[in-house]
């Protein structure tokens, strides 16, 4: 049980989730979800966030059953209600504001009815966000002071409307109705009805946060021939009133390189985060698929040994992050710190895996022109390393290239091994139902390790064929972009330089082009 459910009883958090983009995730959500014993989904939640979710929690999805069929809210009331007073933290998780249309408001009756111990995390509405997203803010000082914010579809059940359309018509703010695509037409027919003007300008917004966000722009009098035209479906957020003229001026969210775009990041997890920041910033949406692990050796005893007459060498070399993180590591259990390494020179296959090193203390010595093995051993036969000794930390399995050619040269080289990399889990079959539909646009790689592991997910180069075509592959640098071919894949982006930004950056400029 998490630190936020203590004693013998339960509780349950009803946290919304924001409206799809994970980044507009609050913090305190964030903080539920760590904490969760039990985590109860809808289909407007995005299951993105429940990585977040510890790996004993239990997930449940409660969304939809079937086509367009929901699950009773009796039922998942009892649910909630079944697991929290089993003793788990219980976090109900809410597209958007559990609030605002969310049947928030009647989960917390039911629990509260109940004497369960709950609390309400407030999240992002759609409401807001996505019309944002969309380039249009739904107040504006000069053309809307007020909004309003109504339900597209009311309660079944009711015998008649309570949603006051003569006030809604005459109104000069701004709508917006959530959940209200299936009524578009009685919406448009009801505001027309009671005087609204027929040029009323109106925004449909599709999968608002998302990287497939569609935006269609009409009026009153266009508005429900332009949706059919488009095919447009929820979900999608209607928007009615002047502000939506200022998406002309405001777009920022459809307007950015890489939007529209699924990306797949093939990294190990706790590395992926960088280069999914990066896919994000150009409007990308990084779909995390980590295909390696990176574990520590099967024995420590040639390291420890290296680290206990490391002042026998004189030439240090990393050619990753994982190397310096794997050996710094090692070398403060064994009770050492970075004096230990005084007098060794340093080199760095390239700047990324140098800033890692200084963040234990140590600048590198030589950094190649070329961050590959080949630019590392152009450098150090420049640096001359005739007699040295060479100590190379790192990956248990990796190009040989670099100690064949350092020896070649002269060099008395030691290689430890201070990481392995092993097959991660994916979850191949919904990434396999993805790619089928043509729902992933680009693969990145930036390890050969990773197009390795990648492939070994598919029964055979005919299927992973099949299913890569038409999609963009990019790979970090040319190593990684051989592999990619050895494996009977196409490579269309290379990295100007062996660096995370580079790829972006390359794959940015393809995408333009």
């Amino acid at each position: 049980m998490g630190i936020l459910c203590s004693g013998q009883t339960g509780k349950v958090y009803l946290v919304g989730a924001g409206p799809g983009d994970p980044g507009l995730l609050t913090l305190r959500g964030k903080i539920c979800l760590e904490q969760a014993d039990v985590v109860l989904y809808d289909n407007l939640a995005n299951p993105v966030l429940l990585r977040y979710a510890p790996p004993h929690a239990e997930l449940i999805y409660v969304g939809r059953c079937g086509r367009g069929q929901y699950r009773a809210q009796e039922e998942v009331n009892q649910l909630i209600l079944k697991k929290a007073q089993a003793g788990h933290c219980v976090v109900r998780l809410k597209g958007g504001d559990p609030f605002v249309f969310g049947r928030g408001g009647e989960e917390a009756e039911v629990i509260a009815s109940a004497g369960v111990s709950f609390e309400v995390v407030p999240g992002v509405t759609s409401a807001v966000a996505v019309p944002a997203y969309a380039g249009i803010p739904v107040t504006h000082r000069t053309l809307a002071s007020t909004v309003a914010f109504i339900t597209g579809h009311e309660d079944p059940i009711k015998e008649e409307s309570v949603l006051e359309w003569p006030r809604f018509a005459s109104a000069d703010g701004t709508l917006v109705f959530l959940m209200g695509m299936k009524n578009l037409p009685y919406i448009v027919e009801q505001l027309l009805q009671e005087g609204k003007r027929v040029d009323t300008p109106v925004a449909l917004i599709r999968w608002g946060t998302y990287a497939c966000q569609k935006t269609v722009i009409g009026t009153l009098e266009t508005i429900v021939q332009k949706a059919t035209t488009e095919k447009m479906g929820p979900p999608t957020i209607v928007v009615v009133g002047n502000v939506v003229q200022l998406r002309g001026r405001l777009n920022w969210f459809e307007t950015r390189p890489l939007f529209g775009k699924r990306i797949v990041v093939t990294r190990a997890r706790n590395q992926a985060a960088a280069l999914s920041l990066l896919l994000e910033q150009f409007g990308g949406e990084p779909v995390e698929c980590p295909t390696i692990e990176i574990v520590p050796p099967l024995s420590w005893d040639a390291v420890d040994t290296a680290i206990a007459c490391v002042q026998d060498y004189q030439w240090l070399v990393f050619t990753s992050v994982n190397g310096v993180q794997g050996f710094m590591t090692r070398l403060r259990v064994l009770g050492y710190d970075s004096r230990v390494l005084h007098g060794l020179r340093v080199c760095c296959i390239g700047p990324r895996t140098a800033q890692e090193l200084e963040q234990f203390g140590i600048q590198a010595d030589l950094i190649p022109a070329v961050y590959q093995a080949e630019g590392v051993i152009d450098a150090m036969k420049a640096a001359g390393v005739a007699s040295q000794h060479v100590l190379i930390p790192r990956a248990e399995q990796a190009r040989e290239i670099l100690p064949d050619e350092l020896t070649a040269l002269g060099a008395q080289v030691n290689v430890v091994t201070v990481y392995q990399t092993i097959p991660a889990q994916a979850e191949v079959e919904q990434l396999k139902t993805q790619l089928s539909k043509g729902e992933i646009h680009i693969l990145t790689f930036a390890s050969s390790s990773t197009v390795r592991n990648f492939c070994c997910l598919f029964e055979d180069v005919k299927e992973l064929r099949q299913l890569t075509q038409g999609v963009t592959i990019a790979c970090i640098g040319p190593i990684t972009a051989k592999t990619v071919k050895e494996c009977g894949l196409h490579v269309d982006v290379i990295a100007k330089e062996n660096t995370i930004p580079s790829l972006v950056e390359t794959l940015v400029q393809h995408v333009k082009q």
